[in-house]
């Protein structure tokens, strides 16, 4: 299981944008992590970044997933649907659903998601 974003475990540097203008200013290979944006992920994509993306509805990871996304984040709400559509599909990227705190753990290893992002590594 994939853990980013907790106090107890070492993660990649996870760098915030929301244009391409903003990576400039990005610490050298860190993640990039933005709200699904079809013309950010085509950048990334072309550039060969390392991006992750937060996703809200099934469209958004079908799109994302086209792309070489290193995570999709999604919330408790979605995240069943969208790791089935994973696993059928056989997406490369990693499934991780946005907790609050590692209460939550338990419940992202009994439904079987890839991993977990804490929500306070996604705000600025």
């Amino acid at each position: 299981m994939i853990l980013l974003g907790d106090e107890n475990i070492v993660y990649e540097t996870l760098s915030l944008i929301s244009s391409s203008q903003d990576i400039i200013s990005t610490q050298a290979n860190s993640t990039l992590v933005f709200e699904y944006n079809i013309d950010l992920i085509k950048y990334c994509h072309d550039n060969a970044l390392g991006f992750a993306v937060m996703v809200k509805d099934i469209k958004a990871v079908i799109y994302t997933s086209q792309f070489d996304v290193k995570y999709i984040f999604c919330n408790k709400g979605i995240v069943n649907s969208v790791q089935k559509i994973a696993e059928n599909y056989m997406f490369d990227a990693k499934i991780l659903v946005i907790i609050d705190n590692s209460d939550e753990i338990v419940w992202v290893a009994q439904n079987e998601i890839d991993g977990a992002v804490y929500s306070h590594v996604l705000t600025k």
